[in-house]
């Protein structure tokens, strides 16, 4: 069975896969990709189904050598990626010789690479899914980070296709690395209402609690910047800027919580609760980041400021809806450049 043997793991690299999804009742953790945009496209790229389990890496890459031919995708973060020496690029699918050297190394831009295989790694389920839970140690690779050394399992592709084009040129060719025809893997088109200088603004739609809060908090969230702190995790975006205050104390029952959730704790400065979130809290919710701009959070790096925009749930329904039309053209014309 194939196999990736890691050379230098990177600063935190586990498996995610599309999280564990039905368990939150019991106190277990969803997990899954932060930046599912770039996990759903890696997996496209290679012609993976859409749950598959890629590498999540975090800040820096791992060095790694594949025990069969392989073919792989790197998507979401910029960073200086070679082969056997060589630059390699992203957002495209390329074909590596067995024993070819992928050394993902200095980070350009954004926080995290998804590294998918063709067939997906593949070690056994917990709980109907591999991704990691670092914090109560199972799924992925031995509940736990990738650390050198490690052989993790390559699965075989969910849909068994004749041999693809690039592995008859790899064969003709001799050569350690071919690359796949490009894919247009633009994400869906600028929003019309963004000003120029705005693209980035972080959507949000109000939460059960936005009228607890005092006007002032309304008008802060909207138009001042929040930034991204040290204190940020897999578990939350801890941000930092002018506090937001309620408008008389509040007592609440935790309830469970969601991907996007901006939780506002007493000190007025909010966590946006990511991957690895609780599954309840108590603390008062001033908004929902809309799902079609968690990417943007995703990969924000500490120090990053945020703007943050209001829009209806309507808005943000249609954004997905964006999302998903734009993944299925890409996997459409990913399937066909692979298609023999």
């Amino acid at each position: 069975m194939n196999a990736m043997i890691v050379e230098r793991p990177g600063m935190l690299s586990t498996l995610q896969d599309s999280g564990r999804l039905g368990h939150q009742q019991y106190g277990v953790s969803v997990n899954g990709p932060m930046d599912e945009w770039s996990h759903r496209l890696a997996n496209a790229l290679v012609g993976n189904d859409e749950d598959a389990a890629v590498l999540e890496c975090t800040l820096t890459g791992p060095r790694v050598v594949f025990a069969e031919n392989t073919l792989v995708a790197l998507c979401g973060a910029r960073m200086r990626i070679t082969a056997n020496g060589q630059p390699l690029p992203q957002d495209r699918a390329v074909l590596l010789r067995r024993g070819t050297v992928l050394d993902v190394g200095e980070r350009l831009e954004g926080a995290r690479l998804y590294l998918a295989v063709r067939g997906g790694f593949a070690p056994a389920p917990v709980l109907g899914s591999r991704s990691t839970n670092i914090r109560a140690g199972f799924g992925g690779y031995q509940g736990r980070a990738l650390k050198r050394g490690d052989r993790v399992p390559v699965g075989r592709a969910a849909r068994e296709l004749p041999i693809l084009p690039i592995e008859k040129l790899m064969v003709q060719s001799g050569m350690p690395v071919v690359h796949a025809d490009t894919v247009d893997v633009a994400p869906p088109g600028p929003r019309e209402s963004d000003a120029s200088d705005a693209s980035q603004a972080i959507r949000f739609v109000r939460g059960p609690h936005w009228p607890a809060f005092a006007p002032a908090a309304h008008e802060q969230l909207t138009s001042l910047p929040y930034t991204v702190t040290q204190q940020s995790d897999r578990m939350g975006a801890r941000l930092r800027g002018e506090a937001l205050k309620l408008s008389a104390p509040l007592e609440l029952v935790s309830e469970a919580t969601a991907f996007g959730t901006i939780q506002v704790p007493p000190d007025g400065q909010p966590i946006v609760l990511m991957a690895d979130r609780q599954s309840a809290g108590g603390y008062p919710k001033i908004a929902y980041v809309a799902s079609a701009d968690l990417p943007l959070l995703a990969q924000a790096m500490p120090g990053d400021a945020l703007q943050f925009t209001g829009i209806e749930q309507a808005d943000a329904e249609l954004a997905w809806r964006g999302v998903e039309d734009r993944l299925h053209e890409i996997r459409q014309a990913a399937a066909r450049v692979l298609r023999p």
